[in-house]
C-alpha cells in the first residue's frame, strides 16, 4: 500500500552527540550507517536514520511509495519539488539494496517531505 509512513530521518550537526541523546532519551539502538557518516535508528515501530552537518534541521518523515520514479513525475506535475539526496545525487547500490530509494520533496506550498520506495519495490 502507498502512502503510510514508512522511515523518518533526523538530522543533526553531530551525529554522535545525537546517537548518545536520542540512544538515552527513548533507549534506540543507533547502529552505524552505510555511509558511515550516520546511523540506522532500531524502534519497534517505523525505522529511521540519523545524518550530520544538518544543524537545526527537523526531523524528515519519508512516505510509501510502490513507484519512485512515478511518484516524482505526480509530485513534479502537481508543483511540487524535488531534491537529491546524497552526493550528487548518486544512489549507492547497497544502500538501495538495504533501505530502498529515498527522495526529499517540497509541496506546492513548500512544506518538506520525502518519498520512500522500500527494497524490492
Amino acid at each position: 500500500m502507498a502512502g503510510e509512513p514508512s522511515f523518518f530521518e533526523i538530522g543533526v550537526a553531530d551525529p554522535e552527540r545525537g546517537r548518545a541523546f536520542y540512544g538515552a532519551l527513548f533507549g534506540w539502538t543507533l547502529e552505524p550507517g552505510p555511509s558511515g557518516r550516520g546511523f540506522t535508528i532500531g524502534t519497534d515501530g517505523l525505522p529511521g536514520g540519523m545524518h550530520g552537518g544538518d544543524e537545526g534541521a527537523s526531523p524528515y518523515l519519508f512516505f510509501r511509495v510502490d513507484d519512485i520514479d512515478a511518484a516524482i513525475a505526480k509530485v513534479r506535475e502537481l508543483g511540487g519539488t524535488v531534491q537529491d539526496i546524497g552526493e550528487e545525487g548518486e544512489e549507492d547500490p547497497d544502500s538501495v539494496a538495504r533501505f530502498g530509494r529515498f527522495k526529499l520533496c517540497r509541496d506546492d506550498q513548500g512544506s518538506s517531505f520525502g518519498l520512500h520506495q522500500p527494497p524490492g519495490g
